[in-house]
């Protein structure tokens, strides 16, 4: 199967069922509020958001390859585990290395809003077009 045919599946199913076979065994993975190496620590991420956020949408309005770079663009929002349980939205891209093996060697999200928005949404909802 294809590494795009495979991502398109994996984020249709986030957090779930996860391909992580994908990924380079020192993958390098950087948002705004994480990085690190290791597909291991990249597993326990995910692990932790679908433990304590709670539903989680992952919408991908583009994937798309150009030679060994993968570029996506989404919107991942989800409710944190507060008692008003607010929902947070964060639109963003994504820049996937891959290595001459097809796998992903790094990792890169980019975010359309700041934190401090992203915090924000915690306590005032974000107004909606």
């Amino acid at each position: 199967m294809d590494i795009l045919d495979i991502l398109q599946k994996d984020y249709r199913n986030f957090p779930d069922r996860q391909t992580y076979s994908i990924y380079a065994t020192d993958v390098y993975f950087k948002d705004p509020m994480n990085e690190f190496r290791g597909r291991d620590r990249y597993q326990k991420t995910i692990a932790f958001m679908a433990t304590w956020f709670k539903n989680i949408d992952l919408e991908v309005r583009e994937i798309r390859r150009s030679q060994n770079t993968i570029h996506t663009q989404w919107t991942l929002s989800w409710n944190t585990p507060l008692p008003w349980q607010p929902r947070i939205t964060i639109p963003g891209r994504s820049e996937l290395q891959l290595n001459t093996e097809n796998l992903i060697i790094s990792h890169i999200d980019y975010w359309y809003i700041s934190r401090l928005d992203v915090l924000k949404q915690h306590f005032v909802p974000i107004s909606q077009p």
